[in-house]
């Protein structure tokens, strides 16, 4: 097998990573011949109900119609995240990460036409016409326009259980993926120690050249099997629980078009609006809360923010995680996606994209013969050990520009926990705003206008100088942001009208197929 063709493919383990890798591969490399294997009884641990707007481009290649997607899995719009309580904890602070990025241009003159022409605007507010969509609860696009295209950039909110039997669904009867429940109890492996086959409880054999590890924390084969290192950045990012709740809501309530991400004392509350239910949960650190004091957190927030919710039928899961990644995403003849190449925490939605941007990754780099696959690898884990520590990066942004005053959040913000190339950024961001010289990859997955939502939304100086640089196309622009976002508001529906829209037409719309 050294030099020899890899043709057939073998992916352990479903759920939204299992599936959707098996469904961008299936689309992009059809004359591959791909297995997934999974237990019948073990269910899987949803990564997140947030997505970022590369799902848009990924669910038109594997040829999902988006109103398909919207129906099955109770999807409704996001345009960004709004994050309440971070910087000071007092009522008024708010700010919101769009996905919409700021107009073209200089963006220390853009900072200057801001302080000059909208002193009282929030940052994101007068760079981008998505601020005054969120705020109002509008839908990114009307019913009237293409697939997959908008007003505005967007991702969307989905179930997450519901996502993964739709992508199960379209790859078994459209892209021609095999299926098979059964619990693998060993591997076999060949002379030079690369996976052979996957040996299941009733003794049969699943051979590949080429395996995908979707086995979620237990990282079957990329970690028990053989043994990639795991990297633990629990040193930085503190959160390691989550508990997390469904509430169903009253007909005709808004549907908001961003997730919330609201600071408490010891991490954060997520609150992801669906069409008839609301996700939400509690997300902290085991070394500052215990699981009691969180239970009473994330009732106090759904009895506060959720009308009509009965606060005392809420049964809350808990989902504890490891925090971190794997040294090696891939190694010999096996690649790890999902949970088990790594995670994080769920702040800013990056577990889905990473599944993404790993099955895009390899269906354009997959390796014809073994000849060719360490090279792959060795380009795949440079990449993604760049993209993890930039996560890792961004994430603790939010973080260290803090000043509530717990001791979370000051430990948060010990300079022993700041990653010294986050620590460089934040002294030369002093100076001039984050640019495209800071993030200079292609598809970063947090670019220079991440930063600059971040940073100035928390209330960070702007750069020294910046005043200088005031002129009268930056203006212009910001007013272009003013004109657009009187003339979006008035033209788009709110996302109720949109969703209740959606679902009166179900009924006499068939499911259709878009063009791959």
């Amino acid at each position: 097998m050294m030099s020899g063709e890899v043709s057939k493919v073998v992916i352990l383990g479903g759920g939204t990573a299992g599936w959707l890798t098996a469904c961008v591969l299936a689309a992009r490399r059809p004359s591959l011949g791909i297995t997934l294997v999974e237990a019948p009884d073990i269910p899987t641990i949803g990564v997140g109900e947030g997505t970022w707007p590369t799902m848009r481009q990924t669910l038109a290649t594997i040829g999902i119609a988006e109103p398909e997607f919207l129906r099955e899995c109770d999807a409704s719009f996001k345009q960004g995240s709004r994050f309440d309580g971070w910087a000071t904890g007092l009522a008024d602070d708010s700010y919101l990460h769009p996905f919409t990025p700021p107009p073209a241009g200089d963006m220390a003159a853009l900072i200057a036409a801001w302080r000059e022409a909208s002193p009282d605007s929030a940052f994101d507010a007068a760079m981008t016409a998505q601020a005054a969509l969120c705020a109002r609860d509008l839908a990114p696009r009307q019913r009237s326009m293409p697939e997959y295209n908008g007003a505005v950039n967007y991702a969307y909110h989905l179930d997450a259980g519901k996502f993964a039997a739709l992508l199960m669904r379209h790859a078994l009867s459209r892209l021609g993926v095999q299926h098979e429940l059964a619990h693998v109890v060993d591997v076999k492996r060949t002379g030079d120690g690369d996976i052979a086959a996957l040996v299941t409880r009733d003794g049969e054999e699943v051979p590949g050249d080429f395996f995908i590890d979707c086995s979620g924390q237990a990282a079957r084969l990329i970690g028990q099997e053989l043994g990639a290192e795991w990297v633990d950045r629990s040193d930085v990012s503190f959160n390691d629980r989550a508990l997390a709740v469904q509430v169903p809501v009253m007909p005709g309530s808004p549907v908001a078009s961003q997730t919330v991400g609201t600071a408490h004392e010891a991490g954060w509350l997520w609150d992801i609006g669906l069409s008839a239910r609301r996700g939400i949960g509690c997300v902290y650190s085991s070394r500052f809360m215990d699981q009691t004091d969180a239970e009473q957190v994330l009732r106090r927030y759904v009895a506060a923010n959720v009308p009509g919710a009965d606060v005392e039928t809420l049964a809350p899961r808990l989902l504890q995680f490891a925090t971190g990644h794997r040294a090696q995403f891939w190694h010999r003849n096996c690649l790890a996606i999902g949970l088990s190449a790594g995670f994080i925490e769920p702040l800013e939605a990056s577990a889905i994209v990473l599944i993404e941007l790993s099955g895009r990754a390899l269906t354009e780099n997959f390796p014809a013969s073994r000849a060719a696959m360490d090279i792959h690898a060795r380009r795949f884990n440079a990449l993604f050990r760049y993209r993890w520590d930039r996560i890792v990066e961004f994430l603790k942004l939010h973080y260290v520009l803090s000043s509530r005053d717990e001791p979370y959040w000051r430990a948060q913000r010990d300079p022993a926990t700041i990653p010294p190339r986050l620590a460089e950024q934040l002294q030369l961001w002093r100076d001039q705003p984050p640019s495209n010289w800071d993030f200079p990859q292609v598809d970063e997955v947090f670019p220079a206008a991440s930063q600059q939502y971040v940073l100035y939304g928390m209330g960070f100086p702007v750069p020294r100088g910046a005043a200088e640089h005031a002129d009268a196309p930056s203006l212009a622009r910001l007013r272009e942001v003013r004109e657009q976002a009187r003339g979006m508001a008035a033209a788009l529906p709110t996302n109720r009208a949109y969703f209740d829209n959606l679902a009166a037409t179900a009924s006499n719309q068939q499911p259709t197929t878009a063009s791959a």
